[in-house]
C-alpha cells in the first residue's frame, strides 16, 4: 500500500480530515511537530519582514570577500 501526508492549514482541516478517516475505518497514526512553535512563529514573521521590505538584505556573492 502507500502512505499519505497530509498537511492541514489548520486545526479545523485536521479535526475534518481525522474524521473523515475514523469514518472510514482506516488505521493511523499522528506525530507532533518536532519544532519549538515559538521558533516557528519567529520565522513566520521574519519571512513576512522581509516579503514587507523590512530587514537586511546580503549579497551572498560578497560575503566571504
Amino acid at each position: 500500500m502507500e502512505t499519505l501526508i497530509l498537511h492541514p492549514k489548520n486545526k479545523e482541516q485536521l479535526a475534518a480530515i481525522k474524521a473523515f478517516v475514523k469514518a472510514l475505518k482506516i488505521d493511523f497514526t499522528t506525530e507532533k511537530d518536532t519544532y519549538n512553535e515559538d521558533f516557528v512563529k519567529e520565522i513566520l514573521q521574519a519571512r513576512e519582514d522581509i516579503k514587507n521590505g523590512k530587514g537586511v538584505k546580503v549579497n551572498v556573492d560578497e560575503l566571504w570577500k
